[in-house]
């Protein structure tokens, strides 16, 4: 048996109502939990790209991206080589701030982190870091000792570094006319 990690898929999917759903219910089907999504339209605007974590075998994440392919709405799932790979989240983390020191700490930190400042009030900073789990990670850690109030994660995105993109040729031609199908 293969060692379980965490895969990234990357699917192409019709900007349609319930397109997400069928997608989720695969992986809930079949008994995976999803670690991380994302989704939003792409340069297409009837064209969403969802970005999933799953941690699995590479067998059974083959299976899950043959199972993918299958369904009406994809056209066209790609199992993201690491290597090749730019992955980021974007995390929004509301930190108790009551005096001129601790801002002043905090601001540090943002800025170690290459993050932003993006609200202040009177007691509280927020800051913006987008970045990799350890690095997004890392930073929480430092800012859990003034006090987290809130905290929002995006779910990871990824894009394949280079000429590598999710266009591949996985349905045959003619299969389907983007957008003129009925789900």
């Amino acid at each position: 048996m293969s060692d379980i990690k965490r895969h990234t898929l990357a699917i192409q999917v019709d900007n349609e109502a319930g397109v997400l759903s069928q997608v989720s219910r695969l992986f809930s089907r079949k008994g995976y939990n999803i670690e991380s999504l994302a989704v939003g339209p792409t340069d297409i605007p009837s064209i969403s790209r969802i970005t999933i974590e799953v941690l699995t075998d590479d067998q059974h994440a083959t299976l899950l991206c043959n199972q993918l392919r299958k369904l009406l709405p994809v056209h066209s799932v790609k199992m993201l080589e690491t290597t090749k790979t730019l992955r980021r989240e974007l995390v929004l983390i509301k930190v108790r701030a009551t005096t001129s020191d601790v801002r002043n700490e905090i601001i540090q930190i943002a800025n170690i982190f290459r993050g932003s400042i993006v609200d202040v009030s009177s007691d509280t900073l927020t800051l913006s870091l987008i970045g990799e789990e350890e690095k997004t990670e890392a930073a929480q850690a430092l800012l859990r000792e003034f006090g987290i109030i809130e905290l929002v994660r995006t779910g990871m995105i990824a894009l394949e570094r280079g000429h590598y993109t999710i266009d591949e040729n996985t349905k045959e031609k003619g299969e389907f006319d983007y957008g003129k199908h009925v789900l």
